[in-house]
């Protein structure tokens, strides 16, 4: 089955960078579009990124447009995002995720945790 694992969290001070990793396997990872969602305490989730299967087409959030790239290498099964100039409001555990943008997750992992804090 599907199987996603999400890393590279942590405690970051605002206005610091952290890039979130996330090892797919289980599927045909290269025909997929992949996503980002988020969840922060006591919220429902929230996309925050996507990319087509071959990388040639990216969505953002407006909320972390500008700040946020999303990318994949299809050859590691890994999907990316990297994150600058982190805000508090970007606290949140993050989820690598297969569905459609903005649509429906069909499938996530455990998460990964930003905490972005002073």
């Amino acid at each position: 089955g599907v199987q996603l694992v999400e890393s590279g969290g942590g405690l970051v001070q605002p206005g610091g960078s952290l890039r979130l990793s996330c090892a797919a396997s289980g599927f045909s990872f290269s025909i997929f579009e992949m996503f980002w969602v988020r969840q922060a305490p006591g919220k429902g989730l929230e996309w925050v990124s996507g990319i087509d299967s071959g990388g040639g087409t990216k969505y953002y959030a407006d909320s972390v447009k500008g700040r946020v790239t999303i990318s994949r290498d299809n050859d590691k099964k890994t999907v990316y995002l990297q994150m600058n100039s982190l805000k508090s409001e970007d606290t949140a555990l993050y989820y690598c995720a297969t569905g459609s943008w903005k649509q429906y997750v069909a499938s996530r992992g455990q998460g990964t945790q930003v905490t972005v804090s002073s």
